[in-house]
């Protein structure tokens, strides 16, 4: 078989790759729905998007790993300067200060910092002594590494991208080995800061938000719309949906955003939960092809990178998809791959390049041959 397949070809991660495809596809065909029928102005760009950050992930899993460790903090530090800029000189958008333009170009540094802060947390404790894990030597440095994002992208606001990097950089600091205790009294804390963080760190539209989903049927016209019409479109899709561009939930304008934040309802009432189970089935495909690199790197900062990596894909994936079911507050998360949003697609495309990057650098360990996945 070897001697058919080119060998470029052949070693790629195809046990990824091809649930990948499958499902950025199945996103076109659910925005093209959602464009009433039109390739234009949603499924096309999302194809294309698709095809320049696959050229991105391919130049990202070939670089070496000295180069990647020398540019850990220096990546870092570009992008917190960026979400500075942001602060200074960033344009609106819906109501929040999110985003850089240069020229034509226009970027969501938020959305660069999530790779980012798992990077730099796997170099820093790639370079910590074993002997220090238990130490205060092993938060406080991570911790600010954390913080500093994390405070600048509430300032946006965007609590959505905040818990993001948070729940990344949590992620490889537990694998890193810091004591369960200390993760214990942080959900503590955390619990104790709930009610304070609601009534004096929440904009007023965030706190509604909370309330629209711990109660969305006590205002259905209101702020609970978006998750009361959500629940409908994906109750209404029954076993295998309604047809492909058939949806009338999201044809009629009743569901907000069909192409972003809830292209998984629009999905789900003109393909059931046959489309559904797909949908799952390739994200799992994918996440656990991520933890299997992960799992097989062969030192810690291969294995943190990875962690990381897969840490902030299935953020992106569980939030919204509890999201769009009424079991999380709306937080303005779009699901990777399917959803019509170019920040989206470059972070969780940067990724998945740099978890190839790792597999190569794993196949390359064991002589050139292909690891099961």
């Amino acid at each position: 078989m070897s001697s058919i397949i080119p060998a470029p070809i052949a070693r790629q991660p195809w046990a990824m790759l091809t649930p990948l495809i499958l499902l950025t596809f199945f996103g076109a065909a659910v925005l093209y729905s959602a464009a009433g029928g039109k390739f234009s102005p949603f499924a096309d760009t999302h194809l294309l998007r698709f095809a320049i950050t696959m050229v991105m992930a391919l130049i990202i899993a070939s670089m070496p790993r000295d180069f990647v460790k020398l540019m850990a903090y220096p990546g870092y530090i570009i992008v917190l300067l960026l979400l500075v800029a942001v602060e200074a000189a960033g344009s609106l958008g819906g109501g929040s200060q999110r985003w850089l333009e240069l020229g034509p170009i226009r970027i969501q540094p938020s959305e660069l910092m999530k790779p980012a802060v798992a990077l730099a947390l796997a170099r820093f404790y790639d370079t910590l002594p074993t002997g220090m894990i238990g130490s205060w030597r092993a938060l406080l440095p991570a911790g600010v590494i954390i913080a500093l994002p994390v405070l600048l992208v509430l300032m946006q606001p965007d609590l959505g991208t905040a818990l993001a990097i948070l729940f990344s950089g949590a992620v490889v600091m537990f694998l890193a080995g810091l004591p369960m205790s200390w993760f214990l009294s942080a959900g503590a804390l955390g619990a104790v800061a709930v009610p304070l963080a609601y009534s004096f760190a929440l904009k007023p539209y965030q706190q509604r938000r909370v309330t629209t989903f711990l109660d969305p049927e006590s205002d259905p016209l209101g702020s609970g719309y978006h998750i009361t019409q959500s629940k409908i479109a994906i109750g209404s899709g029954g076993f295998s949906g309604k047809g492909f561009n058939e949806g009338s939930q999201s044809h009629l304008q009743y569901l907000p955003e069909p192409h972003t934040d809830f292209v998984f309802a629009t999905m789900a009432e003109e393909w059931g939960f046959l489309g559904g189970l797909f949908v799952i089935v390739c994200f799992g495909l994918i996440l656990a092809w991520g933890l299997s690199v992960a799992r097989n790197a062969q030192n810690r900062f291969d294995r943190l990178l990875a962690a990381g990596m897969v840490a902030t894909m299935f953020f992106y994936i569980a939030i919204n998809l509890m999201m769009v079911m009424g079991m999380a507050p709306v937080v303005g998360i779009p699901l990777p791959f399917m959803s019509h949003g170019g920040s989206s697609m470059l972070t969780n495309m940067m990724c998945l390049g740099v978890l190839m990057m790792v597999y190569r650098w794993n196949t390359q360990r064991h002589g050139g041959g292909l690891l099961s996945s």
